[in-house]
């Protein structure tokens, strides 16, 4: 772990404040009960996993990591959190990029913001925690994530990737507009269109030039809350840009269709989805 003499990014637009959230959620949020029988459970045999402390600029963020339990070092991947924060589901998912070779970490983002796995109400989510975190505020924590990571000595951040699911599939777009030491990113269902505010001035499209690392979208067609339309925007740009970046529309699928733990979860469209993600890795020196 990186000491208080650590090179952390510098967070511009946030002040020195008190963490709201100190340790992660265990299980799942609130707002996605019941879980699904569905709901994949990867055990932690062969791995280190299990919850470290992250030192940003102004204090620590929990975080969780997983990573084989002999060898290294590991390609690293960053695993962005639904807008449900780093609950169980998120852990899984860095349990099975352990167990391909990874080393996988999940910084709590919110911290700062606040507590959402006891949030019922998902319009609450976004009103009282979600609509208040600063784009700036979030690519400082992944910068401090692989800075982190890199110091423990058992990962490879040469060969960095990210991923993110739903709020986290935007950040991915973002983050590889921001890291140019990025390799490759996978974008699940994230927002690429809407209307800027001063937290969030930017949107995927609106940073397509900008992109350091090529970026695979996989995206839903029935997906109410990301048009179509909005998709075939992001391609155009993309097309037009000269960017490496693909994006793949699953036709009837809705948005989280790579979340087991709920009901839409749609297991061939997420083993797909996986697949292309390892492919995307591997083909760009992520892993």
């Amino acid at each position: 772990m990186l000491d208080e003499s650590s090179n952390a990014p510098v967070l511009p637009d946030v002040s020195r404040r008190g963490f709201v959230v100190t340790s992660l959620a265990s299980g799942f949020a609130l707002a996605t009960c019941p879980v699904s029988a569905q709901t994949i459970s990867t055990d932690t045999k062969g791995l280190e996993a299990g919850e470290v402390k992250v030192p940003v600029a102004d204090g620590t963020i929990p975080a969780y990591r997983a990573m084989p339990d002999k060898g290294g070092p590991f390609p690293t991947v960053l695993v962005v959190q639904e807008i449900f924060g780093v609950h169980e589901h998120i852990k899984d998912i860095c349990r099975r990029f352990a167990k391909l070779g990874h080393f996988a970490i999940a910084p709590e983002l919110y911290a700062r913001q606040g507590d959402v796995s006891k949030i019922e109400n998902f319009q609450e989510i976004i009103s009282k925690v979600v609509s208040k975190v600063p784009d700036t505020q979030v690519m400082a924590d992944l910068d401090a994530s692989v800075a982190y990571a890199q110091a423990t000595g058992k990962a490879d951040t040469a060969r960095l990737g990210v991923t993110g699911f739903c709020w986290g599939g935007r950040i991915v777009w973002l983050y590889a507009a921001h890291n140019p030491k990025l390799k490759a990113g996978v974008a699940w269902y994230g927002r690429l269109v809407g209307p800027p505010d001063d937290l969030h001035p930017k949107n995927p499209i609106d940073l397509v030039g900008q992109l350091k690392a090529p970026v695979l979208g996989l995206y839903g067609g029935a997906d109410g809350g990301i048009p179509n339309e909005s998709v075939e925007q992001m391609r155009k740009a993309i097309k037009d840009a000269g960017k490496t970046a693909e994006i793949v529309l699953y036709p009837d699928t809705p948005h989280g269709f790579h979340a087991d733990y709920r009901p839409s979860y749609r297991k061939d469209k997420a083993e797909d989805g996986w697949k292309r993600l390892l492919a995307w890795f591997k083909e760009h020196g992520a892993c």
